[in-house]
């Protein structure tokens, strides 16, 4: 039975109806199907931009941040850097005016002093030459790792330049370091020897000024450091160390943190852990 007969005279077509649900169900399962289909995951679902404003210029630009909450951590490193899946958040852990070229951390962006602004303002903006992209780019897209070293290096050069803290700089090479690493992970399986060669080297350099800054610092800085509380920065110094077959260095932090009654429990296992990987490391070179 054709429930619909009758609004022929309108010009419609109206045979096979006489199931009124039949075409609905069909386009709901091929809708299910297009939806079953797995979705590619991009970078780019995970950011977001954000207005700032810039502590020097003041200027506003937008930057882009990373949604927290939609990240999905996986293992850290031994030296504690940072890794998600399907994005390295070390990217986007920076900001850059694009009209004065003052770049930080986010953490150090707008913590700036009165004298700081005047070093940045004489020894930055007054020769930064702004690029040709500044204006606005539709849509979010993602940096790409040369960009972020460029921006880290940047940083670096501007934490210089305000006379920043040890301990800023040594954080700053130690993320260019970890940024580095990111780069090696993912080069593609057609790279020359010759670059992955170049960008270990690069990132050993930045290692070992991370790793040298953050013992000034502690000798001449108070915690918290970096965000860091002392026995989380001595476990990290304990880690480069290791990667630095600095093994005698490592041994002493570790036990300083074992020993430590304010050492958190889950602190006090990496420590054990990496313990028996110095004895080992120890072993294995003599």
């Amino acid at each position: 039975m054709n429930l619909l007969s009758g609004i022929e005279k309108f010009g419609f077509d109206t045979q096979k109806m006489d199931n009124l649900f039949e075409e609905e169900k069909k386009e709901s399962s091929e809708v299910k199907e297009n939806v079953s289909e797995e979705r590619k995951v991009q970078e780019t679902d995970f950011i977001l931009e954000k207005g700032v404003r810039c502590p020097i210029c003041d200027k506003v630009f937008k930057t882009l941040m990373v949604k927290s909450g939609r990240l999905k951590r996986l293992e850290p490193d031994s030296d504690l850097r940072p890794r998600h899946q399907d994005i390295d958040s070390l990217k986007y852990d920076i900001s850059s005016c694009p009209y004065c070229g003052y770049t930080a951390i986010n953490r150090y962006f707008e913590h700036v002093t009165s004298v700081q602004r005047k070093l940045i303002q004489d020894g930055i903006c007054s020769k930064f030459k702004p690029e040709d992209n500044v204006k606005e780019q539709e849509g979010i897209c993602a940096i790409d790792y040369d960009t972020a070293l460029a921006r880290y290096k940047l940083s670096l050069f501007n934490t210089i330049v305000k006379k920043g803290a040890n301990s800023e700089k040594a954080f700053t090479c130690l993320k260019i370091s970890w940024l580095l690493r990111g780069m090696q992970e993912t080069l593609p399986e057609d790279a020359t020897e010759e670059k992955k060669t170049e960008l270990q080297k690069e990132e050993q350099a930045f290692y070992v000024q991370a790793f040298d800054g953050f013992f000034k610092a502690i000798s001449s800085e108070m915690f918290p450091m970096c965000g860091m509380d002392q026995t989380t920065v001595d476990y990290l110094l304990a880690a480069m160390a290791m990667r630095l077959h600095k093994y005698d260095v490592a041994a002493k932090l570790i036990s300083g943190i074992l020993t430590s009654p304010a050492a958190p429990s889950r602190i006090k296992n990496k420590a054990l852990n990496m313990k028996s990987d110095i004895i080992a490391a120890i072993h294995g070179a003599t």
